[in-house]
């Protein structure tokens, strides 16, 4: 079963708030910015991760420093899912927040 577009709307404000609310909580120097459905978070050391909604598609896209990477809502596990590789947004975040900040960053309730 599809989300339907409300939903998705709805799944990706409350992942981009949960973000936002890491990022603000975490003591990093970061600059957090949300505009339009796309939150972007600007490390100091000039690296930055993007996270945007494709309604049309019912993903979630990230661009980091890393690739690109496309998620697909899981319904059964309530998480956002790496359509090419099955990692959970949330220990992908771990990984590569670390790559780009040097700091490990709880996103467990993401």
């Amino acid at each position: 079963m599809s989300l339907t577009e409300a939903r998705f709307h709805d799944l990706v404000d409350k992942t981009q708030e949960a973000l936002e609310d890491v990022f603000d909580e975490s003591g990093l120097d970061v600059d957090v910015e949300s505009s339009g459905g796309v939150l972007t978070v600007r490390f100091d050391n000039g690296t930055q991760l993007i996270f945007s909604r494709q309604a049309p598609l019912r993903q979630l896209w990230l661009a980091a420093r890393s690739g690109g990477f496309h998620f697909d809502y899981s319904e059964e596990s309530r998480q956002w899912m790496c359509d090419s590789s099955d990692e959970l947004l949330n220990e992908m975040l771990v990984r590569i927040v670390f790559e780009q900040s040097g700091e490990k960053l709880d996103f467990d309730d993401i």
